[in-house]
């Protein structure tokens, strides 16, 4: 193994404070929307782990440096408010057992993991975890935590954009350094996660195409000719956008975020990156100003519901 450059190691440390903030968001918006999600809401362990062979393999000397990843799968965010966090499930756990069923090591570990879990988690409450902390392993009893099951992840690319394809969300480094707090950051997850439950990227039949994105764009260096002109994206209908939006506020105010700013943050969105940016969020989602009389009307709704302790839940 060779000795990470200093140019290795400040693009890993780069990915890794991008995807942190990420799920530092996306977690309240996850955990108090599954009653909004409802077919997209799973029980879910809590957690995200990886190993050596999650990142490229031009980083995997300064994967293991850093973050002392090897084989087996380790613990690098636990989900906050979940079942994971109040069980003690630590962040560098390595992940040794469920229910006492031996979970793989390898470069294959996460997808057959994956594969191991999901059947445990259904119909129970919560499920034995065995963890390999400091030398010893531990037994864990993590209750089971109801939540959107929607993976978020950074996107490598500078346009200012985000995608979802009905399972997954990512947003661009571009959008997360314009997007200047949690609340505008969560504004953005809260629009893909609605976009998912509403199931609009079938009804605009860019399903595959949104899936495809974001298999080039969670690569470490995307091919970005791909990524030209609307890369085979139909713009949504104002119809389809604005009843995202709607839904993205209530989920938004339900995660603990204040939603009085979103307006103004598409407005500002859209004045920076016009439609005519045709990589940009706003080429995808035109029409703004019928959006934005929408959401004023939505954020009116949220406050009246806030203020007489009603829950804030969308009208069906």
């Amino acid at each position: 193994m060779h000795e990470p450059t200093v140019a290795e190691q400040d693009a890993l440390q780069s990915l890794v404070a991008q995807q942190n903030r990420l799920d530092r968001v996306a977690a309240p918006l996850l955990v108090n929307n599954p009653a909004i999600c409802k077919d997209n809401a799973r029980n879910l362990l809590g957690f995200t782990a990886k190993n050596k062979y999650s990142y490229s393999e031009e980083l995997s000397s300064a994967t293991q440096q850093a973050l002392g990843l090897n084989e087996r799968l380790q613990v690098v965010h636990v989900l906050a408010g979940s079942g994971a966090a109040r069980a003690g499930v630590h962040k560098g756990d390595g992940l040794v057992a469920v229910d006492d069923q031996p979970l793989p090591q390898g470069p294959h570990a996460e997808r057959q993991a994956a594969a191991i879990i999901g059947p445990l988690v259904t119909g129970k409450q919560s499920v034995k975890l065995t963890v390999a902390r400091n030398g010893a392993n531990i037994a864990l009893n993590v209750p089971l935590t109801l939540a959107c099951a929607f993976s978020v992840e950074l996107g490598n690319s500078d346009n200012v954009n985000a995608y979802s394809d009905g399972r997954r969300i990512v947003v661009t480094r571009g959008m997360m350094r314009f997007a200047q707090n949690d609340n505008e950051l969560a504004y953005v997850l809260a629009k893909e996660m609605a976009h998912n439950v509403l199931g609009q990227q079938a009804k605009q039949h860019i399903s595959g195409t949104m899936g495809d994105i974001i298999d080039n764009l969670v690569l470490l260096h995307p091919d970005m000719s791909t990524m030209n002109g609307m890369a085979g994206i139909r713009p949504y209908t104002p119809e389809l956008d604005a009843s995202a939006d709607n839904l993205s506020l209530y989920m938004a105010a339900r995660g603990g975020y204040s939603v009085d700013g979103a307006p103004r943050f598409w407005q500002r969105l859209a004045q920076q990156y016009p439609a005519s940016v045709l990589n940009g969020y706003t080429a995808i989602h035109p029409m703004t100003q019928y959006r934005l009389s929408a959401m004023d009307r939505t954020v009116v709704e949220l406050k009246g519901k806030q203020a007489a302790g009603k829950p804030l839940m969308p009208v069906s």
